[in-house]
Order: C-alpha cells, then sequence, then structure tokens
C-alpha cells in the first residue's frame, strides 16, 4: 500500500517509498542516479514515455542524475537513425541528460574482460551445441536440464576457444559463451544462459572491431554498475532476470545496483512491439513511424499531443507492481486537460454549406472581435471578419428536423458564434436534390455582446466568411486498431486488426482567415470539432491540419 509523505503531504509509490529508505538509511552514499536504457532498433512509444517520466522525473525529484544508455549490443537490428530519434523524443518530453549519453559498446572491452574472468573462474565455458540442442538440453518449468559434454572443459580451453571466437575463426551459430550456473534452478533465466553469440556484423559506431556481442542480460546489469547507477527500474517482465543480473554482480565481486520493476504501460486498441509496429512501417499500411496514428512519441507529436498531456498522463496513471490495462481515452482525457487550457479557439467548417443573408447587401462588411481562449485572460482577442455570405456545417442544417433539433431549419433561428442571430427561410438543391444553399435573414441589435433584442435561443452554430476563407485540407484520425487487444489477438492476421476508418481525408474544408498563417508549434480547437495542429506536410499554398482528439470521447459513447 502507497505511504503519505507527511511533509510533502503527497502519496508515494512504491518506488518512490525504496528511494526513500535508502536516501534515509545512507544506501549508494544517499544518491538517487537512475538510467533510460533505450536499444536503437525502432523508435519509442507511449510505454518508453512513461518510463522516461519515471526514471528522469525520480532523479528530479530527489536531486539526483540521469543517465541515457543506448544498450546497442545487437548491431543487426539497429540504426544511427533510431538513436537520433530517441534522443529528440527525450528531449521533446521536457528532459535533459546533459552530459550523460553512454552506449553499452562504450564498455565492449570491459565487459569483454569481465567475460574472461568469469571463464577463469570456471564460471563460463563455451558451448558448441546447436540451438535446437540448447533448447530441447535446458530442460522445462517443471524438468531440469542436461549438462553437454562441453559444460565440462576446462578454463584454459575455454579461454582458448572463447579468443578464438573474438579473432573471427568461427561461423555465426557455431559457438556461444555460457554462464555456468544450475541446470535445475526453478528460475529458467539462470540455466546457464548465454552470455556473448557470434555475428559478424558491422555496428554502427565500432565498425568491425567486434564479431562477439554480449547479449543484454551480460551488458546490462555490468554497464549499471560501470556507471555508478543506484536503482535501475526496469518493467515487470524483467523481474525474472533479476537473480542473474545480481548473479553476475555478485560473482565479479563490484559495484552492485538495485533493480526494481514495475508494470508496464498497457494501453487498449494500441499495439507496442516494436517488431509489429516496424512491420507496419515496412507494409506501408501506414506512412511511416511518425504517422499519427501509431503510439510512438514522433506520431502523437505530429499528430498534436503536448509533452505537458503526455507528462500528465504517466503522472496520472501512476506507478504499480501488477500489470492492467488503461483505456486509451484516458490518455485523450490527459492531452485534452492540457490542450484545452493552450489551444487558440478558430473556426473551420469541416463540410461547407453556403449560407446567405438575404437582408445584407452584397458589399457588407464587419468586424467581429473573438476571443482567442477564454481559459486564458493573457489569449487575448482576434478580429474576425462577417459579410453577407458564410459558410457553415451541412450538419447544421435540417430540411425535416426532428424534435431534438436545435440548429437551422426553416422558420427556425440560431445564433451564429460571436455574431447574431439569424432566422432561415428557405433553402434550394441542386440536380441531384443535395441542399447547396440555405437563405436566412439576420436580426438588427442581436449581436453577441450587445445584444437588445430580446430573443432567445436554442442553438449556436460556428461558420466563416466565404469571401475571405481559406481552403484547407484537414485530417479525421482516430485509433489505427479496431481491436480492443491488437497484441494479444493472435488469431488474425496484422493487417485485419486494423481500423479501416482511421483516417479521413477532408479536402476542401474552409477556414478562417486569421488560419493563413497558422504556426506549426501552436495547438488549436476548431470549434465543435476538436483540436488540431499544423502537419509538417503543409505549405504556404496547401495548409494541412491534423486533429490530435475530439473535444470529447465520442469513441466510447459510439459502441455504448
Amino acid at each position: 500500500m502507497d505511504r503519505v509523505n507527511e511533509e510533502k503531504k503527497v502519496v508515494l509509490n512504491f518506488i518512490e517509498q525504496m528511494v526513500e529508505d535508502d536516501l534515509r538509511n545512507g544506501k549508494y552514499g544517499a544518491r538517487v542516479h537512475t538510467r533510460f536504457p533505450p536499444e536503437p532498433n525502432g523508435y519509442l512509444h507511449i510505454g518508453h514515455a512513461k518510463s522516461i517520466c519515471l526514471n528522469f522525473g525520480l532523479a528530479e525529484k530527489y536531486g539526483g542524475m540521469t543517465n541515457l544508455r543506448f544498450d546497442d549490443t545487437n548491431p543487426v537490428a539497429e540504426d544511427v537513425e533510431y538513436v537520433e530519434s530517441i534522443k529528440n523524443d527525450i528531449r521533446w518530453l521536457g528532459f535533459d541528460w546533459e552530459d550523460r549519453e553512454f552506449f553499452a559498446s562504450d564498455y565492449f572491452d570491459q565487459l569483454y574482460e569481465w567475460a574472461e574472468r568469469l571463464i577463469s573462474m570456471g564460471k563460463a565455458y563455451v558451448d558448441d551445441s546447436s540451438q535446437e540442442d540448447m533448447r530441447r538440453m535446458r530442460g522445462t518449468p517443471t524438468e531440469p536440464g542436461i549438462a553437454c559434454s562441453y559444460r565440462y572443459r576446462s578454463p584454459e580451453e575455454n579461454m582458448r576457444l572463447f579468443r578464438e571466437m573474438k579473432a573471427g575463426n568461427y561461423e555465426e551459430g557455431s559457438r556461444v559463451l555460457r554462464a555456468k550456473i544450475d541446470l535445475a534452478a526453478p528460475n529458467m533465466h539462470l540455466r546457464d544462459p548465454v552470455l556473448y553469440r557470434i555475428l559478424k556484423a558491422s555496428h554502427h559506431r565500432t565498425g568491425d572491431k567486434w564479431c562477439i556481442y554480449p547479449m543484454y542480460d551480460f551488458a546490462h546489469g555490468l554497464s549499471d554498475s560501470i556507471e555508478g547507477i543506484t536503482h535501475s527500474i526496469c518493467t515487470l517482465e524483467f523481474e525474472v532476470h533479476r537473480p542473474l543480473y545480481d548473479w553476475l554482480l555478485i560473482e565479479l565481486a563490484i559495484y552492485r545496483p538495485q533493480q526494481i520493476e514495475f508494470a508496464r504501460l498497457n494501453l487498449n486498441y494500441t499495439m507496442m512491439s516494436k517488431r509489429k509496429l516496424l512491420k507496419l512501417v515496412k507494409e506501408e499500411r501506414v506512412s511511416g513511424w511518425d504517422d499519427p496514428r501509431m503510439p510512438t512519441i514522433c506520431g502523437m507529436r505530429r499528430r498534436g499531443y503536448t509533452p505537458e498531456g503526455i507528462r500528465l498522463f504517466a503522472e496520472k496513471v501512476g506507478i504499480a507492481r501488477r500489470e492492467n490495462i488503461i483505456e486509451l481515452s484516458f490518455l485523450e482525457f490527459c492531452v485534452r486537460e492540457h490542450l484545452n487550457k493552450i489551444a487558440l479557439r478558430m473556426m473551420v467548417v469541416l463540410e461547407p454549406l453556403r449560407l446567405i443573408i438575404t437582408n445584407l447587401p452584397d458589399d457588407h462588411f464587419e468586424s467581429l472581435l473573438l476571443e482567442n481562449n477564454p481559459e486564458d485572460p493573457q489569449a487575448g482577442h482576434r478580429q474576425v471578419t462577417f459579410s453577407n455570405e458564410l459558410w457553415i456545417e451541412k450538419e447544421d442544417f435540417m430540411e425535416e428536423p426532428s424534435k431534438q433539433f436545435f440548429r437551422l431549419s426553416v422558420g427556425n433561428m440560431v445564433r451564429l458564434k460571436g455574431a447574431y442571430i439569424v432566422r432561415c427561410n428557405g433553402f434550394v438543391k441542386n440536380d441531384t436534390g443535395e441542399i447547396i444553399e440555405v437563405f436566412c435573414s439576420y436580426v438588427e441589435n442581436s449581436r453577441s455582446g450587445a445584444d437588445s433584442s430580446g430573443l432567445k435561443v436554442s442553438g449556436t452554430i460556428h461558420w466563416v466568411n466565404a469571401k475571405d476563407a481559406h481552403k484547407v485540407q484537414v485530417r479525421l484520425y482516430d485509433r489505427l486498431f479496431s481491436d480492443p487487444d491488437p497484441a494479444g489477438n493472435e488469431e488474425k492476421e496484422l493487417e485485419d486488426l486494423l481500423n479501416p476508418d482511421s483516417l479521413k481525408l477532408i479536402e476542401d474544408a474552409q477556414a478562417e482567415a486569421a488560419l493563413v498563417s497558422a504556426d506549426p508549434a501552436a495547438r488549436y480547437q476548431f470549434l465543435r470539432k476538436g483540436y488540431f495542429c499544423l502537419d509538417p506536410d503543409s505549405s504556404p499554398e496547401n495548409l494541412v491540419f491534423n486533429r490530435t482528439v475530439t473535444l470529447k470521447d465520442s469513441w466510447e459513447k459510439a459502441k455504448s
């Protein structure tokens, strides 16, 4: 159960409790030093964002430090592109590792020396078995493993073979270095795990210096030790790896950090397997890693999520010991909370229908003052032009209105946002029966802020002046997957789990004139339509806006 810190009057999660106990007892010299250790084999996603917030956040809270360390132990899957994207994402989230940027490859020489030390101690051996034989002889959770003949090689022979592996004398898959622990251990990770394998691949930092590379479980804890990490925070799947983490540090008699596990982030309607996300990219099911439908941090950034919204989400979700599934709508709620405070209000009509005000002359021009954000008194106001020709949403007019329809229909009145009350007098259709124009008359003395008409209307709709409107493209994004548990659905192919309605393109939306100079860094609320941002694909001639989130959770309502 979480404990209340009486001094700060806040509830501590279990990791903070452990850290505060360590600080109180002087463990690690009363230091807090965490690390974020991504593997540069893909782009970071929202699950990584939670881990970033946790590691950097702990260090900030307790006056400590956080290292950024790339786990670059598998050159086959890694790339400089991923390294740079990871650094960009962390900076965008608002965190700084200062001069503490490290790579596991920085320690390859030291790791190799420690591997030789284990061999000389009789704690590691070279195994020539095939992967299939090793898998078979490893046993099962209920049956102990079987020792192969290579397990009884002398330290001298193992040292010679390991050095020959390093020299490139053997082919990939022909030999590995294994720890010599316990083939009957209940924990399968202690049944002589592989420490090194042969990979004849060029490394993005060390080139062709090495043809043997350490396994993650070998490099991880030893790198933590080299860097003086105090609290090595991992997701829950690494709990069973902790005994090996500790075994290596104890056997080598080196500085020992403490590994702590927490439940990783699980979002419904979301998949966070980098392998499967890469498949979507390669098969062009999405436009790239930064597709706004992707759960990647760069995708969310392009979609218009803010760092503050994501950090708020990480804070509210909290840190738990047990796995649970978080509603994607909760992430959207947190993003919406922040956007509501900062987004500039604008009027954009997505499906335009022309409205003619018949009792105003064609040359009528009026300038109205509208507030930019009612949540922010410092946001000020903007000028919006008004004429006798406007665009309104098609859905805001109904030829035969239902009882609960409070917008425009013949004989009915509505208020135009920030402007006048208008009464609908008629409409026209084209040859196919589609309504193409609505005719209204405005009510004198009904202007917003100076209304002396005495009329009360039930509906208010947004509009855009047709005479200076700017045509824009709008991309309406929804969930990428239609299945609430795409990661757990093994019966369907990945492409069959995709939501066919995850992207809707609107080519001829009409925007108020102020959006011609839209700021790429700004966030906008299109009145009644949601929160939007300018897409990097935009140009002055072709403005493209992405919908970040709707004004409220319409997805859950649609399902009910």
